[in-house]
């Protein structure tokens, strides 16, 4: 197969992608590989690190605003995708696959005007602007969540869950948890916000930090790179017990996950696909600032089902944080309750599934 695969700006789309790329690798060794991005977006740093092909185009997303940019926005649109056209030429893909993010929307919809066979994965339960104007022109369509299914057309939706999901569910426990000092035969509760961190569950957690001393659960606390310092500051080394760890950052979290108890943290799609492939307990902590709050409408896809509890960023506080982690930690059977259920949720086989969908779309 010759791919050409496009995702960029956050690793939400990214990550299915390079997880399909390598379910594609392990069925046909020999297949060729083109993985299209910007220059600015993280897409270039992960990408060529995994030895994948990489070419750029730019491209900007739209104001939500009546702005002199969005002038230049249409501008650099209709020149990535003669760009797109040019690379879609020179390459002579079987198919072309869009994981999200504007870069993703030129060069599939190049790919259409071509008559090439197209797929679009939507990682999230509120389907994304580029995803939904694609979904017109392109031959098949991925979903991780039911929720997106009506906001697409009908016959060319596929179930697939997100590919991220396969690469996590191959994972087995390690005692990689000794690593950061914490005990492996201890239930730990892992509290992170995302990559880049979240402020209002540290603030939430440096609160507690007092109270979390003294129990028998251990706290893997991971603040994000920028707030480290910070948040370092704040902390009264007395109220750190030998059961609390903080870092900035880790580099390998999807190593860490099988080893954990439960995870306090935020909802995005790619985190959810990791707890659910595991069957990992949950507290989320939904961020109110993405666009159509979709990250509540993916945590209640996991609390409707029992695997998972909501906890509002705008009810979290301390007391709170407290509150919900000691009702997870302190009780084994719920643990295991909401595990088989987010377990029940998880597609191990996402990115077979999903790959499936590639080769009969090139079949017809």
């Amino acid at each position: 197969m010759r791919l050409m695969i496009s995702g960029g700006g956050t690793g939400g789309h990214i990550y299915p992608a390079l997880a399909l790329i390598e379910a594609l690798r392990k069925r046909e060794p020999d297949s060729e590989i083109l993985y299209v991005g910007t220059e600015k977006g993280l897409e270039s740093r992960i990408v060529p690190e995994q030895n994948i092909p990489f070419k750029t185009i730019k491209i900007q997303g739209f104001k939500r605003s009546l702005s002199l940019e969005n002038v230049k926005t249409i501008g650099l649109f209709l020149k990535s995708v003669g760009d797109a056209h040019k690379m879609i030429k020179e390459f002579h893909p079987d198919v072309v696959v869009g994981t999200g993010g504007y870069v993703s929307g030129a060069v599939v919809f190049a790919a259409s005007l071509q008559h090439i066979p197209t797929v679009i994965h939507e990682q999230n339960s509120v389907v994304g602007v580029t995803n939904k104007f694609l979904s017109h022109f392109v031959t098949k369509i991925g979903i991780s969540f039911e929720d997106a299914r009506k906001d697409f057309p009908a016959k060319k939706v596929v179930f697939t869950g997100n590919p991220r999901a396969t690469q996590v569910s191959r994972i087995k426990p390690n005692d990689a948890l000794t690593e950061y000092g914490l005990q492996s035969d201890v239930p730990t509760l892992l509290i992170f916000g995302g990559s880049r961190g979240a402020e209002k569950i540290n603030s939430a957690t440096v609160e507690a930090l007092p109270q979390l001393k003294q129990r028998n659960y251990q706290v893997l606390f991971v603040t994000g790179s920028v707030h480290y310092k910070k948040i370092m500051a704040q902390i009264d080394p007395n109220a750190l017990g030998k059961n609390c760890v903080v870092r900035s950052y880790i580099a390998e979290m999807p190593q860490l996950l099988p080893d954990l108890e439960a995870i306090l943290g935020r909802a995005g799609a790619t985190s959810l696909a990791e707890i659910t492939a595991l069957g990992i307990p949950s507290i989320l902590v939904p961020s109110p600032y993405v666009t159509n709050d979709h990250q509540t409408k993916n945590a209640n896809s996991l609390v409707k089902n029992g695997a998972a509890e909501l906890l509002p960023e705008s009810k979290l506080n301390g007391e709170s944080l407290l509150k919900a982690a000691d009702a997870l930690m302190t009780d084994e059977n719920l643990r295991i309750k909401m595990g088989t259920a987010a377990k029940k949720m998880g597609r191990p086989h996402a990115a077979d599934d999903l790959l499936n969908v590639l080769e009969s779309v090139i079949k017809k």
